[in-house]
């Protein structure tokens, strides 16, 4: 009995499609954990689309990745100077984000990202003159830009691309191929209608791959039930039960990314309010699982084990059978399931 993916593959699919054809020479992103479907599967899907490149986050994943995915290879993380050598075609593309670094790849086939508002990394604009000596050596793939997610000043992120567009034109360098992430499809159509001799490309994962809520859904299978009266006690802590009920036992524990939680940023009264009463809580160890039974997210009864979760169901609720599964709400992110399931 497992955790379980399922996955409604047709209408999966003709997602993808449908962001294809919103975003012309989009370039699929597969990073971490392949957004909670693993690389192999996410590199077939891309083949599928038909994609001559396919963005990476490291070079270890493009190591891995290689094998299943015959085109080129964008590396996300920027080049340093001393990392680690890994051994890896000439389809795979670097990322770099500062002078040293395209001095640092000569003859590697490059993209240089720019710093943008997001302020992680990239070439500023005073660093522009240096880089016609420097992309010399190297074989230019283009330029990137990565934008933050929101902007809460009321920026336009069209206005923000415009203006590098401009930096790197008045610094007379080549602007062929242009790598952006985090656009609206009609933002990127105003841009490469300002700009008809550059190929704006968007680095898409997020949206293409789980875009659609309702075309997967994680479950796990209840293993064990077992009847608990208030008072009694139970688990690895041998607490005692709060009232009557069921202790059920379900597939999903830490080792799948159960009761991981990655930080939010809250925004409004409303969700910093809820977050407060979580916390509150979670400091008398009540913490709501993933898991739904009866129309309801239910009670962790105590932290999750590595392989299962203890559950809280109680008695006035139906009694949940062993091999049914519970419908569980999970980070696609931080989840590594048992199986996969087309349908």
């Amino acid at each position: 009995m497992a955790l379980t993916l399922y996955v409604d593959t047709a209408r999966w699919r003709a997602h993808h499609k449908h962001v294809q054809q919103q975003f012309p020479g989009l370039v699929p992103v597969c990073k971490g954990n392949g957004y909670g479907f693993g690389h192999g599967r996410l590199a077939e899907e891309a083949t599928r689309l038909g994609s001559d490149v396919l963005a990476v986050g490291t070079t270890y994943e493009a190591a891995r990745i290689k094998d299943w995915f015959g085109g080129d290879l964008l590396v996300l993380t920027p080049y340093r100077r001393g990392e680690e050598p890994v051994p890896l075609p000439d389809r795979v593309i670097r990322s770099v984000s500062s002078i040293d670094g395209v001095y640092g790849l000569v003859g590697a086939r490059v993209v240089i990202e720019v710093m943008s508002s997001m302020k992680r990394h990239g070439v500023s604009e005073q660093d522009l003159p240096q880089l016609h000596s420097a992309i010399e050596n190297v074989r230019l793939e283009g330029f990137a830009i990565h934008l933050p997610l929101d902007r809460t000043d009321g920026s336009d992120a069209v206005e923000e691309v415009i203006g590098w567009m401009d930096r790197l034109r008045a610094a007379r360098l080549p602007l062929h191929t242009m790598f952006v992430s985090h656009l609206k499809a009609e933002e990127l159509a105003r841009l490469q209608q300002q700009f008809p001799q550059t190929r704006f490309r968007a680095r898409i994962g997020t949206r293409l791959w789980l875009g659609d809520h309702e075309a997967t859904e994680y479950r796990g299978a209840v293993l064990d039930v077992t009847r608990i009266a208030k008072g009694e006690r139970f688990g690895y802590r041998q607490q005692k039960a709060a009232s009557d009920g069921f202790l059920v036992v379900v597939a999903g524990g830490t080792s799948h990314g159960v009761g991981l939680e990655a930080p939010k940023a809250l925004h409004g009264v409303m969700p910093r309010a809820k977050g407060v009463a979580r916390a509150g809580l979670a400091t008398v160890n009540r913490n709501l699982s993933p898991f739904v039974w009866a129309g309801k997210q239910r009670w962790f009864a105590e932290p999750p084990h590595m392989q299962v979760s203890i559950l809280f169901v109680p008695s006035d609720a139906p009694e949940p059978q062993v091999g049914e599964e519970l419908v569980a709400h999970l980070r696609h992110t931080t989840t590594q399931f048992d199986r996969i399931l087309d349908r």
